[in-house]
Formats: structure tokens, sequence, C-alpha cells
């Protein structure tokens, strides 16, 4: 059977180009498409893809936030961001919104479908020793006493902890046996005690406290 493919990007040319590729192919069936982040967090569930491919960047949003989002409601569906940027921020952000994996834009057609088709067979592209090497760093608890983390509370740290480990507000809330409306508040907060906006922010701030020479 094809593989499910659900579209995001803001560039209409890039969707049809990636729409035709993956058509011809015959092993791939484009199921939706979307040009925002907002109209595909709307649609991608219902649409229910093996596979949704996400740019990085977009207008309204983030490919990760898409991909967060999405699988926050269904984490059967797998994602593959779509980034020009092969770096370790990059893969951070991957790996903090659930995704199977990120691919560059200057990947060859073939490997493309490929890569789809790997990650729809329930394949992680992130379990390489790159991804093993920013999880280590995002790993260990004496951090937490670092000075600049002192304005969060013991709950706060938890959550921050597990943003770090990549789960969901969902998963998070489980985890914690809170409410995802809780722990979403708890989220809120620590970025603002933290002086942050994003979920990767967080990250990357985490990264740099324990690793402060790299």
């Amino acid at each position: 059977m094809a593989v499910r493919v659900y579209l995001l990007d803001d560039h209409e040319i890039v969707r049809r180009g990636l729409a035709e590729l993956l058509s011809t192919s015959g092993r791939c069936e484009v199921v939706g498409e979307s040009g925002s982040a907002a109209e595909a967090i709307r649609r991608i569930p219902a649409a229910r893809p093996d596979v949704a491919i996400l740019d990085g960047r977009l207008p309204d949003g983030t490919g990760m936030e898409v991909c967060r989002a999405v699988r926050s409601v269904d984490e059967n569906i797998r994602c593959l961001i779509l980034t020009s940027y092969d770096d370790d921020e990059a893969l951070l952000a991957a790996i903090l919104a659930g995704a199977s994996g990120y691919v560059l834009k200057q990947v060859r057609g073939a490997d493309l479908v490929e890569t789809i088709e790997r990650v729809a067979a329930g394949e992680s592209l992130l379990k390489g020793e790159d991804a093993d090497r920013i999880r280590a760093r995002l790993t260990g608890e004496d951090v937490m006493l670092r000075p600049e983390l002192a304005a969060l509370t013991d709950q706060e740290k938890r959550v921050l902890d597990l943003i770090t480990q990549g789960f969901t507000n969902r998963q998070i809330a489980g985890r914690l046996h809170l409410a995802e409306k809780t722990v979403k508040n708890y989220i809120t907060s620590l970025l603002s005690k933290l002086g942050l906006e994003s979920r990767t922010q967080a990250a990357v701030l985490m990264e740099r406290l324990r690793h402060p020479h790299d």
C-alpha cells in the first residue's frame, strides 16, 4: 500500500513539486497539503496521514510546533521536518517535537521517498549517534541546582526536565499526574521566569548550562 503523506510548506511551488514527486513514485499518496501552521494543525489529524512532511520555518510558526500539536492529538502520525539547516539546533528542535527525523531540502527525490517509507514503517531517523549525543546533553539533574534556575519551583523544574526529553504536554501530564491545562500553566510560568519564548529555547538554555564551555 502507498504511504499516506501530508505536505506543509508555505511555498506553493514547493508543495506542487513534492506532490508530483511523491505521486509519480507510485509509493506515496498525498492526502492533503497546507501553506500555514495554523491550517496544518487543524487539518492533519483529520486527514490521518502516515507521515506529515513539515517545513521547519513558516510565517506563522514552525514545523516543530505543528509536529508537537499534531502528535498530542494522534501519536500514530509520524512527522518529518524539512529544513535547510544541518546543525545541532535543528536536530534538537526535531527531537523535542517528537519528530521521526529531519530532512534537508537538498535531498534527492529517491532518497526522500525511501526516508518516508522508513518513517512510515515506524523507524526513527533520530536514533543515530548525533541524536544520542544531543540526548546525552539533555540528561542529568545537577544543572537544576544552577542559580539561573533558582526562580523555578520544584514542579516547574520537573516539567522543564521532561520538556528537554521531548515529552508532549499530554505525556508530561500523565507522568506527573496533572491535568494537561495545569502542565501548560507550568510551562507558561517557567518560560516567563527564564525570559524565554519557546520549548526549544528552554532546551538550548539547558544544554548551555550543562556544557558551558562547548
